[in-house]
C-alpha cells in the first residue's frame, strides 16, 4: 500500500513534468555530432528537442543501472558462495542427525531388554 502511494506521489508529478516538457519543446533541433563541421549532414540528427531529452534520460537510467549491477557483483558472488556453504552445512547436519537416530535406534532395544 505504501509502495503504491509513494509511486503515485513520485510518478504522477514526474509524468506531468515530462508531458509539459514534451509539449513545450516540440520544435525541431539538429544535433551535430561533428564538432569541426556542424553543417555536415552525415553526422547530424534532426528531431524534436524532447526526443533528445528523453533519450538522454533513458541512456542515463540504463548506464546507471549497468554500473550499479556491475558494482554489486562482489556481493552477488558472496551470496552465491554463502548459499552453497549453507547447503553443504545443512547436508552435513542431516547426515549427523540420521546417524544419531540410527545409533539411538540401535541402542534403544538393548536398554529396554535390561
Amino acid at each position: 500500500m505504501v509502495r503504491k502511494i509513494v509511486g503515485l506521489v513520485i510518478l504522477v508529478p514526474l509524468a506531468v513534468v515530462l508531458i509539459v516538457l514534451s509539449v513545450a519543446n516540440r520544435e525541431m533541433v539538429r544535433l551535430a555530432l561533428n564538432p569541426f563541421q556542424p553543417d555536415d549532414q552525415m553526422l547530424s540528427v534532426s528531431a524534436p528537442f524532447f526526443v533528445f531529452i528523453f533519450s538522454a534520460v533513458i541512456l542515463g537510467l540504463l548506464l546507471g543501472s549497468a554500473v550499479t549491477w556491475l558494482s554489486q557483483g562482489k556481493y552477488r558472488k558472496r551470496a552465491r558462495n554463502e548459499a552453497r556453504s549453507a547447503v553443504r552445512w545443512q547436508a552435513e547436519a542431516d547426515r549427523h542427525k540420521t546417524r544419531a537416530e540410527e545409533i539411538a535406534g540401535s541402542t534403544l532395544p538393548r536398554i529396554q531388554a535390561k
